[in-house]
């Protein structure tokens, strides 16, 4: 079966790198300008200009024949007018004037608790071009990638954990906060079947790399599917191909599903809106409320075809969300090429987790190792109260959004064998006020995946029960966070300018791997800063 979009376009076959066979007449919204053509060469990403640049075109004004310059648009590398989401400032809580005698209450959220593209962007970016060339930083999906060892909830509970330090360096009105919000423990066993829809990008620029690591994911994820899982398939370039229809599978590594992993070949232009409404169409025609429904988009981020718009794509899987229909999102390719921006939106728009697969051992990891994360929901719409107390504010954070009122921070999922972690830097403009007795309160909210009713759970810890508590897993925020923060003053203003920051976060993984000792995960993050 196939779905075809009209097009006013007539598409041409993938070409070689430089060959600049160009698609004249399109518009697309995201990419480069000639200047920059190193970035992805101007092609699938080209800016606003009456005539894209070749598909593969490298060179400055559009790699060969390929037609005019696109001008304007900038893509998620090229450092320019794309604002990190941590740039803003923190709410104002009102203690500017000292207020003592009221709490100050703040509502946070992060994304998605398996959003992580971006922690592993940043460092295979730096293992490839040091210092030169980082993705945006997006600081809780540092916190969403690397491990923490919080306690598990009890089923269909949260967990919520505080922990509070006030280092030696710290002037007496300075403290770090962490929280942590757990959720249950599962099995494959205890999982709900699998509704999947998977959607493809075959397009031309999926060749190469990007291609090979689709089918690698696609493999993956038959080796953790369970007899009775429903998979559909539809590939998109710049038609729809319908490859798999409301198939059962047999179990893990069911043999109709690996075939058609195998036989994912690119070829074709980049109709992301039109592949994303072809997939919802067919999740919502053999979707089941006994099951998770879920989407599985994969892609190099390209959409040079159709509508390119963000807003628009990002509505399409907003409307599927209503639908209870998660998507997810998994980034094939190289950094350098690979637009972060528009697979976040569309992913964050979709309640979905964005990952990016580096190499099929980055694929056995988080669509392998950590499936259920990916594809398993624990609690719907999950968001953090957090209660201060008077002349307290937070002044640095990981959250993504944070505000106060409930109604400014949008609340999202957070999957089984996970926690949101939240980790923040405190200030109190009266720290002669603070005493061991001082609380802070931690409100969750959520509601439950299958019936929707609201929960509530209320923790709170005084400083003396929290400052004199295990911190490990604070310890191991306050590297990320360094180690995070580090990186986007490196991506802003350069290595030089960073150095203090740099050094920062080197002091943080050390006092992290005192307390932790051997730790993988810290080791990699001291390499990624010993590569810059």
């Amino acid at each position: 079966m196939r779905w075809s979009i009209p097009l006013a376009v007539a598409l041409v076959a993938c070409t070689a790198p430089g060959s600049g066979a160009g698609k004249l007449g399109d518009t697309a919204s995201y990419g480069v300008s000639a200047s920059d053509a190193e970035w992805g060469g101007g092609g699938d990403y080209a800016g606003s200009g009456t005539s894209t640049t070749g598909t593969w075109g490298t060179g400055g004004t559009g790699g060969g024949s390929g037609g005019g310059t696109g001008t304007g648009g900038s893509t998620s590398w090229d450092g320019g007018t794309e604002t990190d989401p941590e740039e803003t400032e923190p709410p104002d809580t009102g203690t500017v004037d000292c207020i003592t005698d009221a709490p100050t209450e703040l509502f946070l959220s992060p994304d998605d608790s398996n959003s992580m593209s971006s922690a592993v962007l940043a460092r295979e970016a730096v293992a490839m071009y040091g210092s030169e060339r980082l993705p945006p930083i997006r600081t809780y999906e540092f916190f969403n990638y690397y491990d923490f060892d919080y306690a598990p909830a009890a089923p269909g509970e949260l967990a919520v954990t505080l922990e509070l330090a006030q280092d030696p360096e710290m002037s007496g009105d300075e403290y770090v906060l962490q929280v942590a919000i757990a959720s249950e423990r599962r099995t494959h066993g205890d999982r709900d079947p699998i509704d999947l829809t998977m959607v493809v990008d075959t397009s031309c620029s999926m060749g190469g790399t990007p291609i090979s690591l689709t089918r690698d994911v696609c493999r993956t994820v038959a080796s953790q599917l369970q007899a009775g899982d429903i998979v559909n398939m539809v590939t998109w370039a710049e038609v729809q191909d319908l490859v798999l229809e409301n198939h059962e599978v047999s179990g893990p590594g069911d043999g109709t599903l690996l075939g058609k992993c195998e036989s994912i070949e690119e070829g074709g232009g980049t109709n992301l809106s039109a592949g994303l409404d072809a997939g919802y169409r067919l999740a919502e025609l053999h979707a089941s409320p006994d099951r998770v429904d879920r989407m599985l988009l994969i892609s190099d981020g390209g959409a040079n075809l159709g509508i390119t718009d963000e807003e628009l794509i990002a509505e399409k899987a907003d409307d599927g969300n209503q639908g209870g229909i998660y998507l997810a999102g998994v980034g094939v390719g190289v950094p350098g090429t690979y637009n972060d921006t528009l697979m976040d939106a569309v992913t964050d728009a979709g309640k979905g987790a964005a990952i990016f697969a580096s190499d099929t051992a980055e694929v056995d990891r988080i669509l392998g190792d950590r499936f259920l994360e990916v594809f398993d929901v624990a609690a719907r719409n999950v968001q953090l109260e957090l209660t201060l107390p008077g002349g307290f504010e937070i002044v640095r954070f990981s959250a993504e959004e944070i505000g106060t009122s409930a109604r400014d921070v949008e609340p999202q999922h957070l999957a089984p064998n996970d926690a949101m972690v939240f980790h923040q830097h405190l200030w109190t403009c009266a720290p002669e006020l603070v005493s061991d007795d001082t609380i802070v309160t931690a409100t969750v909210r959520w509601q439950d995946v299958l019936t929707g009713e609201l929960h509530e759970l209320v923790q709170e810890a005084t400083f003396a029960e929290m400052l004199g508590g295990d911190t490990s897993n604070l310890r191991k925020g306050a590297a990320v966070f360094a180690y995070a923060e580090a990186l986007k003053i490196v991506r802003k203003d350069g290595r030089a300018a960073a150095a203090d920051a740099v050094a920062r976060a080197f002091d943080a993984l050390g006092v992290a791997e005192t307390v932790l000792g051997a730790d993988s995960e810290l080791t990699e993050m001291r390499r990624v800063l010993e590569g810059l």
